[in-house]
């Protein structure tokens, strides 16, 4: 059986590859999704890799994502510090979660050092880059037997 893993991506990471690239490096998320995709099948999960600048929208693909009974790896990058509604989202969802942060949250401002999520999320990774989304999905695949 294939599982189903939402990879959601929050604000600004549209703009990967472009936007400070000495935090966020030169890759663009279009190469990482093509990179979580390769790995996903391997892995055999089916993965529905998602971005948006839009709090409300994430709030739906999160409910979404339990209404289908979904693990879910989230980046949600400026959700992560003030979105209450994405975290009462996040904690509906009953498989795994993993939270995911390209820079290492700890090392950054004060702005940037508590998130939200981390509250509910299953693990989080921060501070390898976009390797974390690689690293991330091979997590999720171990934790649902799938490696």
């Amino acid at each position: 059986m294939t599982e189903l893993v939402y990879v959601l991506n929050g604000s600004n990471l549209n703009m990967l590859g472009k936007r400070e690239p000495h935090l966020y490096g030169t890759t663009t998320l279009a190469q990482v999704q093509q990179r979580v995709e390769a790995l996903a099948a391997r892995l055999e999960l089916q993965c529905d890799f998602r971005q948006t600048n839009s709090e409300a929208t994430m709030v739906d693909w999160l409910q979404e994502a339990f209404e289908r009974d979904a693990a879910v790896i989230i980046n949600p990058a400026g959700f992560s510090f003030a979105s209450v509604p994405v975290l009462d989202a996040v904690k509906l969802i009953q498989q795994p979660l993993i939270e995911l942060h390209i820079t290492n949250i700890h090392k950054r401002d004060e702005t940037y050092r508590h998130s939200l999520i981390s509250r509910a999320a299953m693990g989080v990774i921060c501070g390898l880059g976009v390797d974390g989304y690689l690293v991330a999905l091979r997590a999720m695949g171990m934790a649902l037997g799938k490696e």
